[in-house]
C-alpha cells in the first residue's frame, strides 16, 4: 500500500497529529438537531474497516456536498476524539481521478480472507460429495448458473462477511459446520442438509449490488432474499425434475432459514435439515461478526463499539490466557 496514505484501522490508532486516507464513500446521510439544523453523517471505508465521521460547519459540509455514495476519495484529515471515540475533524477532500481508481481498489475493495482459489475448488468438492444425485445436479446447476454473480457477492450489506466473495464464504463455512456436526444427528438428511448449507443464500445475488459500495437492487427491495433464493433454486429443480418430497424440502429450507419471521423468514423452520441449517445460519453469522471486530481492533483497545448483530454487546478484545497459571483470587 503506499505509504503516504493510511488504511483506516492505521489512522484510528493514532493518537494525535494529521493524517492522509484514501477510502470508498460508503453512505451519507444528511441529519439536524435543534441545535444544529444540518450536518452530515459519513461512512468511510476501505479493506482495513469503515470510520463514521460527523461533519459539522459550512466549509466541511461542502466538501462532502457533490460527494455520492461509492465515490473513491483522498482525504485529509485531523485526528481527534469525542467521548474518547475517535473522531477525526476533515480537512479536505478530494475525488480520485479516474485514471488512478483501479490502482486504489485493491486497497477500497474488502475481500473474504480466504483464499478465493481454494474457496472455489472446496466447492466443487463439496458439491460432488453430496449423496443424493439429483440434489447434487441441482445444486451444481444453481452455481453453474450464477457463475461470478454466487463467487463475487457479499453475504450481507453491513453485519456479517459484507465483503466481496463473503457469500461464497460463509456457505462453505455452513456445509464446513454440517459435515462436522452431521455425525451427531442421524436424523438430519446429509445431502439435504449440504446442499441446503450451499444454496439457503443464493437469493443474495440478486438482492444485493455487486458494486462498492453495497446496495440492495430494486428486486431485492421489493421481493428479498428469501423469495428470490426460493425462485432461483425451484427452476433447478424443476428442471432436473427433483422428486416432489426432496424439492419441497430444499424449497423450505430456503424460505425459513432466516430463523423468525420478524427477521425475514417466509415460514418457521419445520423439518430437521430445516431448523438445522437456520441455526449454523444465525451461528456463522454472529462469528463472523466476532471475526470483524477483532480484525478492526486498535492496538491498546480493550473493547470494540457496540455490535448490532450482537445485540449491542461491546466485545472484550484481548486474547484470553490460557496458561496455567496460579492466581491470587482477589474476589473472595
Amino acid at each position: 500500500m503506499d505509504e503516504n496514505y493510511l488504511t483506516i484501522k492505521e489512522a484510528k490508532a493514532l493518537k494525535e497529529g494529521y493524517f492522509k486516507t484514501v477510502v470508498v464513500l460508503k453512505k451519507k446521510t444528511i441529519r439536524s438537531t435543534s441545535k444544529c439544523p444540518e450536518f452530515l453523517s459519513v461512512d468511510l471505508g476501505d479493506a482495513t474497516g469503515t470510520l463514521t465521521i460527523t461533519v459539522f460547519g459550512s466549509k466541511q459540509l461542502e466538501l462532502f456536498r457533490d460527494k455520492e455514495a461509492g465515490s473513491y476519495l483522498f482525504v485529509d484529515a485531523k485526528v481527534g476524539f469525542y467521548n474518547e471515540k475517535f473522531s477525526p475533524s476533515i480537512e479536505d477532500v478530494k475525488p480520485v481521478p479516474a485514471t488512478e481508481v483501479a490502482k486504489y481498489e485493491p486497497r477500497l475493495v474488502a475481500c473474504s480472507p480466504e483464499n478465493f482459489d481454494v474457496m472455489r475448488e472446496e466447492l466443487t468438492t463439496t458439491i460432488a460429495e453430496i449423496p443424493h444425485e439429483g440434489l447434487r445436479a441441482v445444486t451444481q446447476a444453481v452455481i453453474d448458473d450464477l457463475g461470478d454473480f454466487f463467487y463475487n457477492s457479499p453475504a450481507a450489506m453491513y453485519m456479517h462477511q459484507a465483503y466481496r466473495h463473503g457469500l461464497l464464504e460463509h456457505s462453505l463455512h455452513l456445509a464446513r459446520v454440517a459435515k462436522a456436526l452431521l455425525p451427531l444427528y442421524p436424523e438430519i438428511d446429509r445431502s439435504l442438509a449440504i446442499a441446503g448449507a450451499l444454496l439457503h443464500d443464493v437469493g443474495k445475488v440478486y438482492e444485493y449490488t455487486q458494486t462498492e459500495p453495497t446496495k440492495k437492487t430494486r428486486v431485492g427491495i421489493l421481493q428479498g432474499h428469501v423469495v428470490l433464493g426460493y425462485r432461483i433454486v425451484r427452476k433447478q429443480c424443476i428442471k432436473h425434475k427433483l422428486p416432489e418430497d426432496l424439492q419441497e424440502r430444499l424449497e423450505h429450507i430456503i424460505l425459513s432459514h432466516q430463523g423468525k419471521l420478524e427477521w425475514g423468514a417466509a415460514v418457521m423452520a419445520s423439518t430437521p435439515e430445516a431448523i438445522f441449517i437456520s441455526q449454523i445460519d444465525n451461528f456463522d453469522a454472529k462469528m463472523a461478526m466476532i471475526s470483524s471486530a477483532l480484525n478492526a481492533a486498535v492496538e491498546g483497545t480493550e473493547f470494540s463499539d457496540p455490535i448490532k448483530g450482537l445485540e449491542g454487546v461491546s466485545l472484550l478484545l484481548s486474547p484470553a490466557a490460557t496458561k496455567n497459571e496460579a492466581r491470587e483470587d482477589t474476589l473472595l
